[in-house]
């Protein structure tokens, strides 16, 4: 070999190194998703079968039973044409108002979410669909991680494809944690309200819909400071996208002043 040659067959060797590197990431990364779809639930059953539990529901009933306490679940069925249309759209609006357009995933929320997540070091935007709160809530667990997160998607996807929207959104309105051991809006409501959730009006159904991002530690009958200022919030948003009124906003927004 000339001393020509030796630089040559350096860079070959680091070459088919780095190819072999390449090679060995991208068959782990195939395998990995692979795996991870073979082991995605199957979700046809959901046509037409109400689920009677939840991936969430265990975990509150583990958690209950670790403290010694024993969770009594509450939820009641509803069908999605009794459930009112102002509750329908005061979830959808705050929650994700792009419901009945995106295809389980809203992008533009996943990409700013994802930015947050980097820029901060840690999970502080949620940025999430109702379908794949759906899909956490059925089967999956609550902590935060990336691994949870892509399944979450996946089977948010696959819920898309086999359910049409209404039917999404009936499972979630029916399966959401609503406080400890309340599980959907008419267990919700028949428990904070004493009343069907079909007879709510459209300040139970604004206090109802607050305390979605914080079901264990809000009370929807309260009046803490954060809870009004989620209640203005959602008000403010029904009357941006003119679900409501500017009368009617008016004619409720005293109701969520602090005092």
């Amino acid at each position: 070999m000339t001393v020509d040659e030796r630089p040559k067959k350096k860079k070959r060797h680091i070459l088919r190194k780095g190819l072999l590197v390449v090679g060995t990431v991208f068959a782990l990364a195939a395998g990995f998703v692979g795996t991870t779809v073979l082991t995605l639930p199957d979700v046809s059953g959901l046509k037409s079968a109400n689920p009677s539990s939840t991936s969430l529901i265990r975990l509150r009933q583990i958690e209950a039973e670790a403290k010694g306490r024993p969770l009594r679940v509450r939820m009641e069925w509803v069908a999605f044409g009794r459930v009112p249309h102002l509750l329908k759209e005061s979830v959808r609006v705050t929650e994700d108002y792009s419901f009945y357009w995106h295809k389980g995933i809203d992008h533009a929320e996943l990409r700013e979410s994802i930015k947050r997540d980097i820029r901060e070091r840690r999970f502080a935007r949620g940025g999430s669909t109702i379908t794949q709160q759906l899909a956490k809530n059925l089967y999956l667990s609550t902590r935060k991680s990336l691994f949870r997160k892509f399944r979450e998607v996946l089977i948010a996807r696959r819920l898309e494809k086999v359910l049409s929207k209404d039917r999404i959104f009936e499972l979630y309105l029916n399966v959401i944690e609503l406080g400890p051991g309340v599980f959907g809006v008419q267990a919700a409501s028949r428990r904070r309200f004493r009343k069907d959730v079909g007879d709510l009006d459209l300040g139970e159904i604004v206090r109802l819909t607050a305390v979605i991002p914080r079901p264990l530690s809000a009370d929807p009958g309260g009046s803490g400071r954060w809870l009004l200022w989620r209640c203005r919030w959602i008000l403010g948003k029904l009357k941006a996208h003119e679900v409501i009124s500017d009368d009617t906003y008016q004619s409720l927004i005293g109701e969520f002043q602090s005092r």
